[in-house]
């Protein structure tokens, strides 16, 4: 059953700019393994934007409640290249509440903007 669907989505440029602007953003939106691509890469500003959405999108799925941590939340691409969440603390708390037994994912990026869409299933 379907629980709740978040989407959102993101200006690629604009995104760029707050990391520039503010360094130590990246460190708080994302873990290190969202930073990294699987070779030791560091991901692309358009994929980080993707994921940031993911994020938001995840808190609008679970009806946007106040005290999310968005380091609790973690994009993770499964060795098939399918995106999905693993949740932890506020995040992890705020789906048992609701039941939340599993995850959806789909991220996206062209002609400058990232999008995300997360399905909260129980």
């Amino acid at each position: 059953m379907i629980l709740g669907v978040g989407i959102d989505v993101a200006e690629i440029d604009r995104f760029a700019e707050a990391l520039a602007r503010t360094p130590a953003l990246a460190d708080r939106l994302f873990v290190d393994h969202e930073l990294t691509l699987p070779s030791g890469e560091r991901r692309g500003v358009a994929s980080l934007a993707a994921r940031f959405a993911a994020k938001e999108a995840l808190a609008k799925a679970l009806g946007a409640p106040r005290g999310l941590s968005w380091t609790d939340a973690e994009v993770v691409t499964e060795s098939n290249g399918r995106p999905t969440l693993r949740v932890k603390g506020t995040v992890a708390a705020c789906a048992a509440r609701l039941g939340v037994t599993g995850w959806h994912v789909s991220l996206s990026h062209d002609a400058g903007v990232a999008s995300a869409v997360v399905i909260a299933e129980g």
